[in-house]
C-alpha cells in the first residue's frame, strides 16, 4: 500500500515538475510579458492614490497658453526668464522646465534667460533643465550623443537631467529611470536638500492625466489670475501638455503611454506629469521595488507542496477548490504586497504554476484512476456483476486491498462423482460440460450480490458480504443455492440435449468470519478468502453425500436467517479441531418436517430415546430412504443399550461422515 501510495506521488511530481518546466518556458515568451504588464496596469489603476505627496505644480504649455501668448513654438526665451521670474518672486521651491535648450536662438532671449537664472541661483532658488540622449546611426556604427542645455545657462547656475524614459514592449512607461543624473532625480535633490531615493526599480503612479495641480503657463506669467503665494513652498514643473491633433499627427506632442488604460482610463499622459509622477516617487521614497525571485519561487514550492499530497487523499472537486484557493491567495497577496508595501510581485507565474500543477495532478490522478479502474474491472469482472464493480470503480474506499477481516457468508458447490464421470468423457465433452455448468450457476450468484472466489476442477466457491458490504449475505447466498439446485433439472435436460450425461450438484453453506483481499504474488494475486469458514463450508459440500442432501448449511449461517426460508436440521456434528458441536441444515419446504425434525433431535440430544424415536420413525415415514433419518436411527438403537452413566454425544464428527 504505501508502496502504492510513493509511486503515484512520484509519478505527480514527475507530471508537476514538468508542467513547471513548461510554465518556466512560456514565461519568457512576450506574450507572457504583455499579461505580466496587464497585472501591473490593473494593481497601479486600483492602487493609485489620485494625490501628490509632494507640493507640485504643473504648468502646461497647453493649448490655452498659446492661444493666450500668441506665439509658436518654441516660445522666445524670454517668456521664460519672465516666468521664472514670477515664481522666484512667488517664492517658488524648485522649478524643473521639462524642455531641453540645447539650441542657442536671439542673442538678448538667451541672455534674458541666463540673467533670470542667476538671479533664481542668487536667490536660492534651484531651477533644474532637462537633458537628452541622441542616437546617431552611421554606416560604422551606432553612437549615443548628450544633448545638453546651453553653456551660458549652466554658468548662469541651472542644473540639469537627463528626462529619458524607458518604456516597455508595450510603450507604456512602468520603469524608473536608472539614467546616471535623470531629470526627476536632480529635480528631488534640489527639492528636498539631500539625496532623492534611487532603490524604486518601478513608477508608483499618483493616478491619471490631472492627479497633479495643473495650471496653464499663461496663468504664472501674468498677475491677478493666481492668488498671491500661490507658488510658495512649492516645486514647479513646466512642460509641453498639448493634445491637439495637429501636433499628434506631427509626432510632436510629449505624450507617454501610462498604465491606467487597464480600467479604462485615458491612456496618454503628458510628459510633464510623468516627470512630476517621478519626481514624487524620489522625494517620498515610495516608489516601487521588485519582490525577490526567491518569492515566487516559495509560494510555488508552497502550492506543490499543499496539492501534490492532497491530489492523493482528497476528492478531485476539493483539491480543485483548493487550487483555486491557492490562486485567489497569491492574487491577494501581490494586491496586498503592492498596495501596502510597495513591492511587485508579479502573481502570474506562482498563478500560473499553480494552475499547472493542479492539472498536472488532476490528469496524473485521471490517468491513474482510469488504470486503477481497468485493474479493479479486470480483478473483479469475473466474480462480481459489472453494477458492482462499477460501484467498486466509483467508491474505491469500498475495497481495501489489503486485506481485512470480513462477516461473510461462504458457498462451495461440487459434482457428484464428477471423476468417474470425466474418465468417460472427451476432453472436449468434458470442458463443454463445465462450460455449461458454471455458465449457469456464476449468473446465479451474481444476480443476488454473490463474489465468485474461484473455479477449482468442478467445484466453484463463493461469498457474499465481501468486497461490497451485505447486511443479508447469508439470506443471499442461501436463497442463491437454492437457485442453483432449482435449475438443474434445465441444465441436466440441456446437457441430455447435446449428448452428455445429467449430473447432480451438492452444495455447503456456512457463515463466518474470514480475511479477504488480494493474495498472492506481485506478479500474480487474486482476490479471495481465506480462513477456517473456508474449510468448513467446503466441508459441509462434501457432507451433503453422508445426509443425502443437496444442499448443507451450518448452525451459524441457519441463525442469520428470516423465518420465511424453512429448514430442516438434519443431525450434530464436531468438526476437526474445535470442541463444539455445531448443527446442520438444509432448505425444506415442509414446515411440519421442519419442526419434527427439530424436536425428534433436540430429544435425541437429551437421551430421551422414546421421543427420539416417534420422531424419527414419523420422519421415516414421510420421507421413506431419507439418508439422515437412517443414521439418526442407527445410533438411536446403538445409545439405547448404553447405561446412564456411559459417556455419549448426539453428535458425530464431520470428517467422519
Amino acid at each position: 500500500m504505501r508502496a502504492t501510495v510513493f509511486k503515484r506521488l512520484a509519478l505527480s511530481l514527475g507530471a508537476a515538475l514538468l508542467a513547471l518546466l513548461l510554465v518556466g518556458a512560456a514565461s519568457l515568451s512576450r506574450p507572457w510579458h504583455a499579461l505580466e504588464f496587464k497585472t501591473f496596469d490593473l494593481w497601479t489603476s486600483l492602487a493609485a492614490p489620485h494625490r501628490s505627496r509632494l507640493p507640485v505644480v504643473v504648468l502646461a504649455i497647453d493649448e490655452p497658453t498659446f492661444q493666450e501668448v500668441q506665439q509658436r513654438w518654441p516660445f522666445p526665451r524670454s517668456l521664460h526668464a519672465r516666468l521664472l521670474d514670477r515664481l522666484r518672486e512667488d517664492g517658488a521651491t524648485a522649478v524643473g522646465f521639462d524642455v531641453v535648450f540645447a539650441d542657442p536662438s536671439a542673442p538678448e532671449q538667451d541672455a534674458a534667460f541666463a540673467l533670470s537664472l542667476a538671479a533664481a541661483t542668487a536667490a536660492g532658488l534651484p531651477v533644474v533643465l532637462a537633458s537628452a540622449r541622441e542616437k546617431i546611426d552611421s554606416a560604422s556604427a551606432t553612437l549615443w550623443t548628450d544633448v545638453l542645455p546651453l553653456p551660458a545657462f549652466v554658468a548662469a547656475g541651472a542644473q540639469y537631467g537627463n528626462a529619458g524614459v524607458q518604456p516597455d514592449d508595450d510603450f507604456v512607461v512602468r520603469r524608473m529611470p536608472q539614467l546616471a543624473g535623470s531629470f526627476s532625480a536632480a529635480l528631488a535633490r534640489a527639492a528636498s536638500q539631500h539625496a532623492a531615493s534611487d532603490a524604486a526599480e518601478l513608477i508608483a503612479y499618483r493616478g491619471p492625466r490631472g492627479t497633479f495641480d495643473t495650471r496653464s503657463y499663461y496663468q504664472a506669467l501674468e498677475a491677478g489670475l493666481l492668488p498671491p503665494g500661490f507658488f510658495r513652498g512649492k516645486v514647479v514643473l513646466i512642460g509641453r501638455s498639448a493634445l491637439t491633433a495637429s501636433e499628434l499627427q506631427n509626432s510632436q506632442a510629449d505624450l507617454f503611454n501610462s498604465p491606467f488604460a487597464a480600467l479604462g482610463g485615458e491612456r496618454l499622459l503628458p510628459g510633464v506629469e510623468l516627470q512630476a509622477t517621478l519626481l514624487d516617487n524620489r522625494a517620498s521614497g515610495d516608489g516601487l521595488r521588485l519582490a525577490p525571485e526567491a518569492w515566487s519561487l516559495a509560494l510555488v514550492l508552497l502550492a506543490l507542496t499543499l496539492l501534490l499530497p492532497a491530489s492523493l487523499r482528497w476528492h478531485p472537486g476539493a483539491v480543485a477548490l483548493l487550487a483555486a484557493g491557492i490562486v485567489g491567495a497569491m492574487a491577494l497577496l501581490s494586491w496586498l504586497l503592492f498596495f501596502k508595501s510597495g513591492r511587485w510581485l508579479p502573481p502570474l507565474l506562482p498563478m500560473a504554476a499553480t494552475a499547472a500543477i493542479y492539472g498536472a495532478s488532476a490528469l496524473t490522478g485521471y490517468a491513474q484512476a482510469r488504470q486503477r479502474a481497468r485493474k479493479t474491472r479486470a480483478m473483479f469482472s469475473q466474480y462480481v456483476p459489472s453494477e458492482v464493480v462499477s460501484r467498486l470503480i466509483a467508491e474505491p474506499a469500498l475495497l481495501r486491498l489489503g486485506g481485512e477481516a470480513r462477516e461473510v457468508t461462504l458457498l462451495f458447490t461440487d459434482l457428484a462423482g464428477f471423476t468417474t464421470l470425466s474418465e468417460q468423457l472427451s476432453a472436449e465433452q468434458t470442458v463443454e460440460l463445465l462450460g455449461l455448468y458454471f455458465g449457469t450457476m456464476a449468473p446465479i450468484v451474481h444476480a443476488s450480490g454473490g463474489t465468485i472466489d474461484k473455479y477449482i476442477g468442478d467445484a466453484l466457491m463463493a461469498f457474499w458480504g465481501a468486497p461490497l458490504a451485505d447486511a443479508d449475505h447469508a439470506e443471499h447466498a442461501v436463497r442463491a443455492a437454492i437457485a442453483m439446485q432449482q435449475t438443474m433439472g434445465k441444465l441436466c435436460d440441456e446437457l441430455e440435449r447435446r449428448g452428455l450425461p445429467r449430473i447432480a450438484m451438492r452444495i455447503g453453506v456456512h457463515s463466518g468470519r474470514v480475511v479477504v483481499g488480494n493474495v498472492g504474488s506481485a506478479e500474480r494475486f487474486s482476490y479471495t478468502a481465506i480462513g477456517d469458514a473456508v474449510n468448513l463450508a467446503a466441508r459441509l459440500e462434501g457432507a451433503n453425500k453422508a445426509f443425502g442432501t443437496g444442499i448443507l448449511l451450518s448452525g451459524d449461517t441457519a441463525a442469520l436467517l428470516p423465518e420465511n426460508i424453512p429448514l430442516r436440521v438434519l443431525d450434530e456434528v464436531i468438526v476437526k479441531g474445535k470442541s463444539q458441536a455445531i448443527r446442520v441444515y438444509t432448505p425444506c419446504a415442509d414446515a411440519a418436517l421442519c419442526r419434527l425434525s427439530a424436536d425428534a433431535l433436540d430429544a435425541f440430544a437429551q437421551r430421551e430415546w422414546a421421543r427420539a424415536r416417534t420422531g424419527f420413525e414419523a420422519l421415516q415415514r414421510a420421507l421413506p430412504g431419507d439418508l439422515a433419518t437412517r443414521r439418526l436411527l442407527e445410533r438411536l438403537n446403538a445409545a439405547c443399550n448404553l447405561t446412564d452413566d456411559a459417556p455419549w454425544s448426539a453428535a458425530q464428527a464431520l470428517d467422519k461422515l
